[in-house]
């Protein structure tokens, strides 16, 4: 998956400068949406015909809550980072966000299950190592349940693709998909991790490669036309991927 160029701002606010990236979204109405993402970086969706000078005001009004939200986030990354796989960790599935709760019970190889808020790990053996292993198994299963099932339904409502293309799982370091000159399409399992509508922009953005194998202004073309907001679900996901793609 490619980058394009962001549009990149900032304010003063006190001693700290707030840096953040403008997203004109397409259909927005009035308002500007200001979002925080987990990494700490800054996200303003404006409407399309909205100046800058209009946004950089929305934005200094709200200065003292993007700060808050800024610290908050470092924090988090903080409690987060390294993984050591015991209870109270957090973890991502679909965007949201849940707490890790590790069981030990005799006799019990291994099960994870969501339950009330919570990734439920249970075995014997609570190892990190194990709770990793247990952890990743889970994710892969879901990941490759949930995007089989989302390919098909894009397939029906892209009137290019006569048939879901093949494609397969493949863990990336930081990429979240791509597609091969035959026409393969690879997808991060880790993906599975991020909002619905993150993972619906990067298997859209990685079937329009089967017109376009390049970034070229018509494939960015085609992939708006799909998904019209592409860049603001794109900028979103690039504020979750430290968070996202940890182990």
């Amino acid at each position: 998956m490619g980058t394009d160029r962001k549009l990149m701002q900032s304010i003063s606010y006190g001693d700290d400068r707030i840096r953040y990236q403008v997203c004109h979204v397409p259909d927005r109405e009035t308002k500007v949406a200001i979002h925080v993402h987990p990494d700490g970086s800054v996200q303003v969706d404006a409407p399309m015909g909205a100046e800058l000078v209009e946004i950089k005001k929305a934005v200094q009004k709200r200065a003292r809550w993007v700060m808050g939200h800024i610290k908050q986030a470092h924090d988090l990354r903080e409690h987060v980072l390294p993984r050591e796989y015991v209870s109270g960790e957090s973890y991502y599935y679909q965007g949201r966000r849940y707490q890790l709760k590790v069981l030990s019970t005799e006799g019990v190889k291994g099960s994870v299950k969501l339950h009330r808020g919570k990734i439920m790990v249970e075995a014997e053996d609570v190892s990190p190592a194990h709770v990793r292993k247990l952890l990743w198994d889970w994710y892969r299963t879901r990941a490759k349940d949930y995007f089989a099932r989302r390919l098909i339904d894009i397939t029906s409502r892209v009137f290019w693709l006569a048939e879901t293309p093949e494609w397969r799982l493949l863990t990336m370091k930081k990429q979240w998909g791509s597609c091969s000159p035959k026409g393969v399409l690879s997808i991060n399992p880790h993906l599975v991790k991020a909002p619905r509508e993150c993972i619906e922009y990067v298997l859209l953005h990685e079937l329009c490669h089967l017109q376009e194998h390049n970034h070229s202004p018509r494939f960015y073309r085609l992939l708006a036309e799909l998904i019209p907001e592409w860049k603001s679900v794109k900028a979103k996901l690039d504020g979750m991927s430290e968070l996202l793609l940890n182990e």
